[in-house]
Formats: structure tokens, C-alpha cells, sequence
């Protein structure tokens, strides 16, 4: 099977990310920037990563403009952002960028990267402290956003390449 894995990467994360499963799987591996304009006919599964904002996965919208034109290849979405694994409100977030067709053709798996605010550009810098601010300043947090405080107030790395076996799993099937 021909493997290529695109992704997107402001900080690091994903494409880390998107190395770790190219090598695991002897993919093809290249950044968002060249395989816009790179036929895909040649490949049997095109994975694609993006990172997480607002709910979002950045660049999500050229993949699903193409979806169509890769009939009969299995198509693979990671995303990577700041949460835990294990938070609650990731799949339905992740199910939110994709229409309930899509949904069901594509492949869709989460990777818990963090926040390095040295490598953000100033925009999403900009955001996070906003953020931050927004939360910090709320009366009567909740437990869950107090922690959150703390944990998003500074860069962290959460990344684990164990995370991409579920990926490597499904490039099985």
C-alpha cells in the first residue's frame, strides 16, 4: 500500500506527528504548502494532519474539498491540540468539522500535542492569552477551570508517539 501523510504544523506538534507515523508505515511525508498542488493518484491512503483552533482543524477545508476525487482510497484525519487524550469534549468537536457523509468515509483519530507559545505566531498567541485572561478573570471556576488555568498559562508537551497506533492500526484494515 502507498502511504502519504500531509500535515499541517504551526508549532511543532503535528508535524512531529505526521513524521512518527510516516516512518512507522513507510509513507511519503510532506507539508501542507506542497501537497496542495500534488496529484494524489498514486496513493491507496492519504492521512492528513492538522492542528486544533477553536474547535477547528487547520486546513481540514482543502482535504474535504478532495474527499470526492479520492474515491476508493482510505482516507485518515489526525488532529493534534493541547487537550488530554482523555478530555471529554474532543470527539465531539472533532465530528463537528465534518459533514455526517464525510464522517463516515474518513478516518478521523486525535493527538494530544500542548502549547509552545515561543513557535506561535503572534495571532494565535495572542488568542490563547485572551484565553487565558477571559478564565482567569471568571468568578466561581469550576475545579476543571482552574486546572485549566494553570496547565494552558505556560508551554507544555503532552506528545507520545503511542498515540499513533490507533493510525497504524487502521492502515491495517
Amino acid at each position: 500500500m502507498k502511504i502519504i501523510v500531509i500535515y499541517n504544523s504551526e508549532t511543532g506538534f503535528t508535524k512531529r506527528y505526521a513524521k512518527w507515523i510516516a516512518e512507522a508505515s513507510g509513507a511519503d511525508c510532506i507539508e501542507y504548502s506542497v501537497a496542495k498542488d500534488k496529484s494524489m493518484d498514486d496513493y491507496d491512503a492519504i492521512i492528513f494532519g492538522g492542528w486544533a483552533s477553536a474547535g477547528g482543524i487547520s486546513k481540514l477545508k482543502w482535504f474535504k474539498d478532495n474527499i470526492d476525487r479520492w474515491t476508493g482510497k482510505k482516507l485518515i484525519v489526525f488532529c493534534v491540540g493541547a487537550s488530554p487524550i482523555d478530555n471529554p469534549d474532543i470527539d465531539p468537536a472533532l465530528k463537528k468539522n465534518f459533514t455526517e457523509s464525510e464522517y463516515d468515509r474518513v478516518n478521523v483519530f486525535y493527538c494530544p500535542g500542548g502549547l509552545n507559545y515561543e513557535k506561535m505566531s503572534f495571532k494565535s498567541k495572542f488568542l490563547m492569552k485572551m484565553f487565558v485572561k477571559t478564565l482567569s478573570l471568571k468568578k466561581n471556576k469550576s475545579e476543571q477551570e482552574k486546572e485549566m488555568v494553570k496547565i494552558v498559562s505556560n508551554s507544555y508537551d503532552i506528545s507520545d508517539i503511542k498515540y499513533i497506533e490507533p493510525i497504524l492500526e487502521c492502515l491495517k484494515d
